[in-house]
């Protein structure tokens, strides 16, 4: 089962400076977090985003899209980093969660990864050549 772990920072990470960069410190410490997914055989990659400053969101309202550069007002919350995942169950996912040496004010939010054999027929029908796709992304970005 593959889960994703999305980091939500929260104190003030919606609103921070698109140059805002992490403490020391902290990134030391979630290294070592890293460093126990990937000694485990369950990390499969991981990643830090930059604030929602520095991004775009696309809407479709009417159909048409429009692009909002960040930030976004009306956002709460924001993902700042993510981790994949792979396990043996959603409580194993969980244990891996709350060992996270993250902030007060931080939360982990868990979902599992929909597989394709979870869907009716007639959806891995209409995804079909979806697996091929993911495997080409994967081998592409193990490239770069």
């Amino acid at each position: 089962m593959r889960f994703m772990m999305l980091m939500i920072p929260g104190g003030g990470y919606e609103t921070a400076d698109a140059s805002a960069m992490p403490d020391a410190k902290a990134v030391e410490a979630m290294m070592k977090y890293n460093e126990q997914l990937q000694k485990a055989g369950v990390l499969l990659t991981l990643d830090g985003l930059q604030p929602p400053s520095a991004g775009a969101r696309v809407s479709f309202k009417g159909g048409r899209p429009r692009v909002t550069d960040g930030p976004f007002a009306e956002s709460k919350e924001a993902v700042g980093g993510y981790w994949m995942i792979q396990v043996k169950s959603r409580e194993e996912a969980i244990e891996w969660a709350k060992r996270c040496p993250a902030g007060e004010h931080e939360v982990i939010e868990i979902r599992q990864v929909h597989e394709m054999a979870d869907f009716p027929e007639d959806v891995q029908q209409a995804a079909r050549g979806f697996e091929e796709m993911q495997s080409h992304a994967r081998t592409s970005s193990q490239k770069s």
